[in-house]
């Protein structure tokens, strides 16, 4: 029987949200075994004089923790 953890990331890109989830996932990858899965929980970006500047996604990483 596994069991399952979930963490919360966020990453960021100045290209976009997608970016934004992989560089999530890419730092997540470093550090953690056995992912899963995510779900992204949440997008926001911050702006300057008008123009989004930076691309924020929030993403639950799912995985399977060891024996």
């Amino acid at each position: 029987m596994a069991v399952a953890r979930i963490s919360e990331v966020i990453g960021s890109s100045t290209k976009g949200w997608e970016d934004a989830a992989q560089n999530a996932l890419k730092r997540a990858n470093k550090t953690l075994r056995g992912l899963t899965g995510i779900e992204i929980t949440k997008m926001n970006a911050h702006i300057e004089k008008g123009k989004i500047t930076e691309y924020r996604t929030h993403i639950k990483i799912t995985f399977i923790l060891e024996e």
